[in-house]
């Protein structure tokens, strides 16, 4: 059994999907990020960056309990467990994690910061929320662009790079992207939207997220707290 300590963000969606396409058992277990549930001594214990998600898994590869943190590191993980989703040859391997880590140096940071500056920040900065849109819509470009010459993002096969990038891009509107001018990313888009697992990923906890209703709340994501020392 993997207990998977989580919310439902893009980060959190990652790690749902693909236990889901994987097949594999787990349980939920609910950091509501909006009222601090990442800053307990428990949570901090498997995640030291107070970030979600993070996973312990009961069965780790010497029989041990293993927990990790880290949205990428626990896709490896669980590519690595299950033998799917990560080419096994070394360039198709390689092809996909260099996809991986553009999603998490890239697309993850910069649709983040058009998130925050365009939906969350107390004041609208235009050059802010000019730099980010732009940087979205660069990323959606080299999306794009890859998708124009092949299946998935590393290649012909459906890998973890797919399922990472993915829950990013659902919030494109947030992002001030239109996905029609991206057909061949859109076709992608459409391509995983449309399989049972991922149906089922971006389900979990969705019922239970809220929209940021308090200053508590925006004080615990955005405010001083966030930068305490632990």
């Amino acid at each position: 059994m993997i207990d998977v300590y989580s919310w439902a963000t893009p980060n959190g969606h990652k790690v749902h999907i693909m236990l889901e396409e994987c097949g594999l058992a787990y349980k939920v277990h609910p950091i509501n990020i909006g009222a601090g549930d990442q800053f307990g001594d428990e949570f901090l214990r498997i995640s030291p960056n107070n970030k979600i998600p993070a996973i312990v898994d009961s069965d780790g590869p010497d029989g041990a309990p293993i927990s990790l943190f880290e949205s990428g590191a626990i896709l490896l993980y669980l590519a690595g467990k299950t033998g799917k989703f990560l080419p096994g040859d070394v360039r198709g391997k390689y092809d996909a994690l260099q996809w991986l880590m553009f999603q998490m140096g890239g697309v993850g940071p910069m649709l983040g910061q058009a998130h925050h500056f365009r939906i969350y920040a107390p004041e609208k900065i235009e050059y802010a929320v000019n730099r980010y849109t732009n940087e979205a819509k660069r990323l959606y470009g080299v999306i794009d662009k890859q998708l124009a010459r092949h299946a998935w993002l590393a290649g012909d096969s459906y890998s973890i790079a797919d399922i990472a990038t993915f829950p990013w891009l659902r919030s494109w509107k947030n992002q001030g992207v239109e996905l029609e001018d991206y057909p061949h990313l859109k076709r992608w888009f459409d391509e995983i939207a449309a399989r049972p697992a991922v149906q089922r990923g971006v389900e979990v906890l969705a019922k239970e997220r809220q929209p940021l209703q308090t200053d508590k709340e925006r004080e615990f994501l955005f405010g001083a707290t966030q930068y305490q020392r632990r």
